[in-house]
């Protein structure tokens, strides 16, 4: 069950990140940017971490060990990003990074997860 959700909100995020990407284009086709390299620099960005996200989200429905800390390291990174925005006052945007990563965060030190993708009789899921 945990693995499952880790997987389902993992693959949400990304679609969010190539979401946003695409609006990204959008504006970036429909106004001149400050620096165009800057702003394509940006949309590749954007684009890569969607994709990075997407394999991750595989891997640990597969129960690949190395996708915890990836899972992890985007969850703080989410959350350093949900902080200044529930500051800010848009209180909803907040709320919509800062819930799943939470229970993402909860979720990968559950012993259901852990004992799941720290399995030893399987040396294949080591990678």
């Amino acid at each position: 069950m945990g693995i499952t959700v880790i997987a389902v909100i993992l693959l949400l995020e990304s679609v969010a990140l190539f979401a946003a990407a695409g609006w990204y284009l959008t504006g970036l086709l429909t106004s001149t940017p400050a620096s165009l390299g800057g702003a394509v620099f940006m949309l590749v960005l954007l684009v890569l971490f969607a994709g990075w996200l997407l394999v991750v989200s595989h891997f640990v429905f597969r129960g690949f060990r190395w996708t915890r800390s990836a899972a992890l390291v985007f969850q703080l990174f989410v959350i350093v990003l949900a902080v200044p925005t529930l500051t800010a006052g848009v209180v909803w945007a907040g709320l919509l990074m800062i819930v799943p990563a939470a229970l993402v965060l909860h979720q990968l030190f559950t012993k259901a997860v852990m004992a799941f993708m720290i399995r030893t009789t399987d040396t294949s899921r080591a990678l």
